[in-house]
């Protein structure tokens, strides 16, 4: 969701590593649901992307799922 959502805003992911002040490589596996944002990440996130409390919840909901 997140991949999409950065597409839809005509972002890179280079663009986002540089504006979450994240590595390219910490930032893929963010896109790509492979790991779980720190909570100040996860707050620009949030910012950058316009998410939507229903669009957090449905990221958080799918990271969980991925992860067990």
């Amino acid at each position: 969701m997140i991949k999409e959502k950065r597409k839809s805003k005509n972002f890179t992911q280079e663009q986002m590593a540089e504006k979450l002040d994240l590595s390219l490589r910490q930032y893929v596996r963010i896109d790509n649901e492979k790991a779980f944002p720190r909570r100040d990440i996860l707050k620009k996130l949030i910012k950058e992307l316009d998410l939507s409390n229903e669009e957090i919840g449905i990221y958080v909901k799918t990271l969980i799922d991925n992860i067990n």
